[in-house]
């Protein structure tokens, strides 16, 4: 089969999860794709650049596969006198619908979120097949959608609502955990590490995750702490602070752009914990709990997901609990097995 593969935003999970698909498949895949700056452009831009360079390639897919990032509509549209009756489907790392927009963002008071949203629900409607990658990402989706159509003044097409749902099904994402075996390094000694090894951004709520180990070091728990993931034009102040705060505590501060750095860091850490307001798979969790670090997080979103019924310990339902389980996992990580259920 020969499938065509767009990808407005080409970086980061969803650059891994393209690079994945290409390296693994059995079939021949040719990639478009863009650089991952300017998303909103991306959403509605990339259509337009994609369906030109699909009209002048002489590659004939079998299906065309596009992202969450695309306006596939206006791409299918563009370009009918090639796609028509090629298969489409489209894949959701994650959607508009249930994503937190920063306070901050101008879009948001003006409504103009709306068309991210509205991209993302006729793309749906547009493809022949689509997939989430978890059951969280679809759930989220789909019930996102009626409130979200209500707000329009009439016609507001609510039976698309019951296609979109019968062509959708969770296809989890695909992970080469394999690749970071290589790169495996001795368990540390002294205090425990803590992880972050996210994206540098809003919905990741860095303000929970460093004012709670601001406040631990200043009840004297003892811990270090690497910093990973890469940084954007605005991201969030409290980056800012970590090494006036935390400067003892650091063995690592920033993005790296090499996989054997990256996986020795993860193998280094013994601590995860996650703040995320949002997060429609976590690809880093799955990443570090692979690489043997305990996990703290949020009983919500697609995290549950990621823990057996036996671990559902390592989930917290509060800011209160989630200080109290990880000064828990702090101080008692050298003693054995940290037992969190009492906290």
């Amino acid at each position: 089969m020969k499938i065509l593969l767009l990808e407005p935003f080409y970086g980061g999970s969803h650059q891994q999860w393209a690079d994945g698909l290409m390296r693994h498949s059995a079939h021949e895949l040719r990639l478009y794709s863009l650089p991952d700056i300017y998303w909103k452009w991306r959403m509605h831009g990339a259509a337009v650049s994609f369906a030109e360079r699909f009209l002048e390639d002489d590659f004939l897919p079998d299906l065309i596969l596009a992202t969450d990032m695309l306006d596939f509509s206006t791409f299918l549209g563009l370009t009918k006198q090639k796609s028509v009756g090629i298969k489409t489907a489209i894949y959701f790392h994650e959607n508009q619908l249930a994503y937190p927009w920063s306070p901050t963002d101008e879009d948001v008071k003006d409504q103009r979120d709306n068309h991210y949203k509205y991209i993302n629900y006729t793309s749906a409607l547009a493809a022949d097949r689509v997939f989430f990658n978890s059951d969280y990402n679809r759930t989220s989706f789909l019930n996102a959608l009626v409130p979200f159509l209500d707000g329009f003044p009439d016609h507001q097409n609510k039976p698309t609502l019951v296609k979109i749902g019968q062509k959708s099904e969770v296809l989890p994402l695909g992970l080469d955990l394999s690749r970071l075996d290589a790169y495996k390094t001795p368990s540390s000694k002294g205090a425990p590490i803590v992880l972050w090894n996210h994206r540098w951004e809003y919905d990741k709520n860095p303000d929970l995750f460093f004012e709670t180990l601001f406040a631990l070091k200043v009840e004297g728990l003892k811990f270090r702490l690497i910093v990973l993931g890469q940084k954007y034009q605005k991201s969030p102040a409290i980056f800012d602070r970590v090494k006036a705060e935390l400067g003892e505590e650091l063995i690592h501060f920033g993005y790296v752009d090499s996989l054997e750095a990256y996986a020795q860091y993860l193998w280094q850490a013994d601590i995860l914990p996650v703040t995320s307001i949002q997060d429609f798979f976590g690809g880093s969790i799955v990443e570090a709990m692979y690489c043997a670090c305990v996990p703290l997080l949020p009983n919500r979103l697609a995290y549950p997901q990621h823990l057996d019924e036996d671990a559902k310990e390592y989930l917290y339902d509060s800011e209160l609990e989630f200080k109290q389980k990880l000064r828990t996992m702090i101080h008692d990580f050298r003693k054995g097995k940290v037992n969190l259920q009492d906290q």
